[in-house]
């Protein structure tokens, strides 16, 4: 999944939930800024802090890595 489809898909979830950004920052103890940076395409957000927030709503967030060099 791309970032913007991933924000999108967070930002999404969060007003089907009704929940504001500043009840998501309180509940996932993430920061308000960060959030709405995040949620504006604006942000880097780190792994620890998509997880909570994808704690939060109720999603599950996986990550995949893979070697782009690596012949397969």
């Amino acid at each position: 999944m791309h970032y913007k489809t991933l924000l999108e898909t967070v930002k999404a979830r969060r007003e089907t939930l009704q929940i504001t950004q500043e009840m998501l920052a309180e509940l996932s103890d993430v920061g308000l800024r960060t959030l709405k940076q995040f949620e504006s395409g604006k942000g880097n957000p780190t792994l620890e802090t998509l997880t909570k927030i994808g704690n939060t709503l109720g999603m599950e967030l996986t990550f995949t890595v893979k070697d782009l060099n690596a012949n397969s």
